[in-house]
């Protein structure tokens, strides 16, 4: 499936487009990959968007490629500032909230647990104390991870009821935040004697996608290095993941966030949102096909000089069946479609020497991907 640049004629009224057109939103993590993809979906519908985040970081940044700021109320600060976000919710009026700021990879983690722990558990803390003030609120979609289960390595797919839990300090914070939300959810948001809040989890697979440039990262590790014309180095080439575009999950957050306005209880608590069947597969086969599409290189595996490296999961599924069931969504693209997506936004920006109009590539990948899901009978995305 091609999510070339160019605009889709014909696309009409999207629900999505009627629902979030004039509504006002706060996206946490607004600096980040996917929280800057969110929020420029956001505001392209004609949202009101507040973004609350740290600063990105140095370096390249879909932040600043796709000149997010100008599209979104933007502040910057930390979530375990309390002082903070109380400030930011009580001056966004949010009426749907999309959660993502967060400390979310794996190895770093383990450098620094304390941070991890403290930004995604206390900070969540906060995030959900403020909006227990927020008058307009009506839905809250907290983004947490697939790695939050306990995960036993086997090829049963994990499905929304199964134990959570998490080796790394990473994927256990991440586990304690579904139980933290939950605990709010029921104790505060889905108290008789205020109006019903929508307060649901959202656990995606393997996210991938243009402007994605974070530390030990597979498709930034495999674009650093084909752009420097070195070999990939790739730690374990028969991990397997559930590989998925990054418009896959956003689609199903704010189809999620929608559904949870209209019918609050019915919608709340946790959902899998990640590739069908073929799209989750080995690292050996998302590099062979990002190397294919970037049109030269090669990679080496690096597996055994990294022997005394921290413990990383080498087997993860996700079971969608709620999702599709329930909210009617499923995933748009395959798994050769989303990586062949994901490499033509780096190859453009890499060609453009300095002139690469990430906002314009972006609007160009939400057209053709509106058009592949209305074309697949989704939803969200038929006019």
């Amino acid at each position: 499936m091609d999510l070339g640049p160019g605009p889709v004629e014909g696309l009409g009224v999207t629900p999505l487009e009627a629902f979030y057109g004039g509504r006002r939103v706060l996206v946490t993590g607004h600096t980040g990959f996917k929280g800057g993809w969110l929020s420029t979906w956001l505001a392209r519908m004609g949202a009101e968007v507040t973004g609350f985040a740290l600063p990105p970081e140095d370096g390249p940044s879909y932040f600043r490629d796709a000149r997010v700021d100008a599209d979104v109320d933007s502040h910057l600060g930390d979530l375990r500032d309390r002082d903070a976000v109380d400030a930011v919710v009580a001056a966004a009026r949010p009426e749907v909230v999309f959660h993502l700021a967060a400390r979310s990879l794996v190895r770093p983690s383990y450098r620094d647990p304390v941070d991890t722990w403290s930004t995604n558990i206390l900070g969540t803390a906060h995030l959900l104390e403020a909006l227990r003030r927020a008058p307009d609120l009506r839905a809250v979609v907290a983004v947490t991870s697939d790695k939050c289960y306990e995960n036993r390595e086997w090829a049963y797919a994990y499905r929304e009821n199964d134990p959570l839990g998490g080796h790394d300090p990473y994927s256990a914070s991440k586990g304690a935040q579904e139980i933290l939300v939950a605990s709010w959810r029921r104790s505060f948001f889905e108290a008789p004697e205020r109006p019903a809040v929508g307060v649901a989890t959202a656990r995606a697979g393997n996210v991938i996608g243009g402007g994605d440039w974070a530390e030990d990262r597979l498709i930034p590790d495999v674009v650093r290095a084909l752009s420097a014309g070195e070999p990939v180095p790739v730690r374990s080439p028969e991990a397997v993941r559930p590989w998925q575009h990054v418009l896959e999950p956003l689609s199903a957050y704010l189809w999620l966030g929608l559904r949870l306005h209209d019918a609050p209880r019915a919608f709340a608590g946790p959902w899998n949102f990640g590739p069908d069947t073929g799209g989750t597969a080995t690292v050996r086969r998302v590099v062979d096909r990002a190397v294919e599409a970037w049109g030269q290189g090669r990679w080496d595996d690096v597996s055994a000089g990294e022997a005394a490296a921290p413990h990383e999961a080498k087997l993860l599924r996700l079971d969608c069946t709620r999702a599709a069931t329930l909210l009617g969504w499923r995933p748009a693209l395959d798994l050769e479609g989303a990586v062949d997506a994901t490499m033509a936004w780096y190859r453009a920006r890499a060609g453009a020497e300095g002139t690469f109009d990430a906002r314009g590539f972006t609007h160009g990948q939400l057209d053709a991907y509106q058009a592949a899901a209305a074309g697949a009978g989704l939803g969200w995305a038929s006019s």
